[in-house]
Formats: structure tokens, sequence, C-alpha cells
């Protein structure tokens, strides 16, 4: 399944930090963190920022990163 801006959304915004929720529903952990994937959000999204997903399979926390107008996720811990 692709990103689905619906399925994100803010618990808390402060100083330029954003902490973000992502229900993935019925997709792999492994594919939210590959490389591309919340390019939907891109302009929302900022360096810095902590996702929190959640999925069938369980959850993940990703930190965000915008490297050449692309979305990284890389996995926290």
């Amino acid at each position: 399944m692709a990103f689905a801006v619906r399925d994100l959304s803010v618990l808390a915004y402060a100083n330029g930090f954003t902490l973000w929720h992502y229900k993935a529903g019925d997709d792999a952990l492994a594919s939210v963190g590959a490389s591309g994937f919340f390019d939907g959000a891109a302009d929302m999204l900022a360096s810095g920022d902590i996702m929190m997903v959640s999925a069938a399979e369980g959850a993940r926390v990703l930190a965000m990163a915008q490297v050449d107008g692309k979305i990284v996720a890389a996995p926290m811990g």
C-alpha cells in the first residue's frame, strides 16, 4: 500500500519540532521505513521530526530527514 496523508497526524508541535503518528494499517514496517515512502508529505515533514508508526506487525519510531528534497526515515534505537 502507498502513503496516505489521511493516516498521518500531529501529536505535538513546539519550536519547529513535530511529533507525528502514522497508522500503517496492513503496510509492513519495513516498507513504511523505506526511502521515499513519506515523499507525499515532504512539504509538512522536517529534518529532526520524529514519527511514531503503528502497523499490524508492531510499532517503530523513526527519525525524519530531508535529503535532496526526499524524506528519509531512519529507525531510532
